[in-house]
This record gives C-alpha cells, sequence and structure tokens, in this order.
C-alpha cells in the first residue's frame, strides 16, 4: 500500500475541488450534477482498474444509481467488508464536508487497496440520494442497496460509512455532545473536535473493536473516538450506517459528529477550503489499514 502522504493529500483535495467547486451542488433537482458527479466517480475508478457496477432504481419517480465496484476475495469471497459514502447533496450547500470529504476518502482507500489481496471481498460504494427528501426512506440509494444485498443473501460482514470527515477543530468547547446522551455521560466525550468518531450500534461492537484495532495501525497522528450506542440515539441513525443496521448488518459511522462540530453544515459556507486537508488523510490512512484487517 503507498502511503505517500503528500500524494494522498494532493488527490483528496483534487477530489473535493472537481466535486464541491466545480460540480457544486449535486441533487436529482439538478440532473446534470448528477450526471457529472457519476462521470467523475467512475473515470476515477475506471483509472485505478475497476469494472464500476451502476445500480439505478427509481427514487420518487426519478432514476438514482449508486456505484459500486469490488476486488473480490481469496478463500473467504463469500464475505464482503463495504465502504461507502453518499455523494449527493441538499439544494443549498456545494457540499464540501458533507458528503464530498467522504467521498475523497472513498476513492482513495479504494486506489490505496487496489493490489491489495484479502481473504474476504472489498465492496465500494458511493450511494445516491441520502439527503432529504430521500432519507429514511424506500427511495434513499443506502436502503435500497442493503435491502438488495439481504434478498441476494449477500454476507455483508462489516460496512463502514464515511459521512463528513474533514473539518476539525483544535480549541476546547468546539466538539458538542449528542443532547440524548446523558448529561453525567458528557465528562466521557471529548469536548475538543481534533478526532475521528467510530461509531456503532450495540450489535456492531466487535466490528468496531477490529475498526479501532485497524486504524492505529494505519496512523497515529489522528485521535479516534470508538463508541457503540443504543439506536434510540438518534444522532447516530443520521447516515447510510443505519440502513444497513436495518437489515440486521453490522455497520459503523465514521465521522467527523457533522453539526456537532461543522457550523458549515448544509450551509453554502460548507466549501473546499474549510477543510482539513491533512487530517483527512490520517483518514484515509487509518481507514485503509482498518480495511486491510477487516479483509482478512
Amino acid at each position: 500500500m503507498n502511503e505517500n502522504r503528500e500524494q494522498i493529500e494532493a488527490n483528496l483535495r483534487l477530489h473535493v475541488d472537481r466535486l464541491a467547486g466545480l460540480i457544486g451542488p449535486r441533487t436529482l433537482q439538478k440532473p446534470k450534477t448528477i450526471l457529472a458527479t457519476i462521470g467523475y466517480l467512475e473515470a476515477q475508478w475506471h483509472e485505478m482498474g475497476y469494472h464500476v457496477e451502476r445500480e439505478t432504481y427509481d427514487a420518487m419517480g426519478d432514476e438514482a444509481t449508486n456505484l459500486i465496484v469490488q476486488k473480490k476475495g481469496g478463500t473467504r469471497a463469500n464475505q464482503i467488508v463495504l465502504l461507502g459514502a453518499h455523494y449527493d447533496t441538499v439544494f443549498s450547500t456545494p457540499g464540501a464536508d458533507d458528503n464530498a470529504s467522504a467521498v475523497a476518502v472513498l476513492l482513495e482507500v479504494s486506489r490505496l487497496l487496489r493490489e491489495h489481496s484479502g481473504k474476504r471481498t472489498a465492496r465500494y460504494v458511493s450511494f445516491a440520494c441520502e439527503e432529504p427528501p430521500y432519507f429514511n426512506v424506500d427511495s434513499m440509494g443506502s436502503q435500497h442497496h442493503a435491502r438488495q444485498s439481504r434478498v441476494r443473501g449477500d454476507d455483508i460482514v462489516g460496512m463502514l460509512c464515511l459521512e463528513m470527515v474533514g473539518y476539525y477543530q483544535l480549541t476546547q468547547g468546539s466538539q458538542l455532545v449528542p443532547d440524548a446522551i446523558p448529561k453525567m455521560l458528557h465528562r466521557f466525550f471529548p469536548r475538543r473536535g481534533n478526532f475521528l468518531a467510530a461509531v456503532g450500534n450495540l450489535r456492531s461492537w466487535n466490528l468496531c473493536w477490529k475498526f479501532r484495532r485497524g486504524f492505529r495501525r494505519g496512523t497515529r497522528r489522528l485521535p479516534l473516538f470508538s463508541i457503540v450506542l443504543p439506536e434510540k440515539i438518534n444522532e447516530i441513525r443520521l447516515s447510510d450506517n443505519s440502513s444497513f443496521w436495518d437489515q440486521g448488518y453490522p455497520a459503523l459511522m465514521l465521522t467527523d459528529t457533522s453539526f456537532l462540530r461543522n457550523p458549515h453544515y448544509h450551509r453554502s459556507t460548507d466549501t473546499p477550503e474549510t477543510l482539513d486537508y491533512p487530517r483527512m488523510t490520517e483518514v484515509t490512512l487509518g481507514v485503509a489499514a482498518a480495511m486491510k484487517k477487516l479483509l482478512r
């Protein structure tokens, strides 16, 4: 695995600039932006040598498309480790952190691991329609993919959801705690927004433990806060990981914690220059190392 940090950072900057800077808001209400996004992602994966599958479906009367690439495993090829990130945005934002940052990391991890031969199959998916009005309904891209995976009998042993991974703050008090967390437990949560969070439901505790161990093999430069919580804490269900929980698959959300830290969430100010690319580089290295561990 090539671990050249300068090259990784340059690639991350390029991907975010193309998605959030050049294309801008990416929504089915602006069909040309979706076509441009699909074209960009397909071109990147084709250049890496992957075959890209388009998974199309109906989203409230419009055609939506998930993009899927796979690297088949060896002796456990029927077992799948899925890394995913949604590529759409709400209408009002260019979506640098939400969610071009995650798509950029998805592309870079798949590039770093393109020659890696794991026992399990690696599946990389860029999902359509995570944002409202599609969130948490049948038209959500990850809902469609998770349902179809269950119908096919896909053995997804772990799903890692990249959700906003590019915004970091070093000042004390820059990190909020979800409202549903009892006040007496707040002292166990970081209050400085300088970390990546890996959050699972209670059934995903084993995946969370393995991810943490793998992530630490890839980087020690970025703090990782890993935790499993009951799903009644709504904030942990606010991305594509919840679609896989609903189908009984173990899944984690990997995130900078979104609106609990980033003041640009769903705003026109969510632009490429607000992101921390050196820390995104560490996210990339950590996630790639965790994927290698999970693919064993």
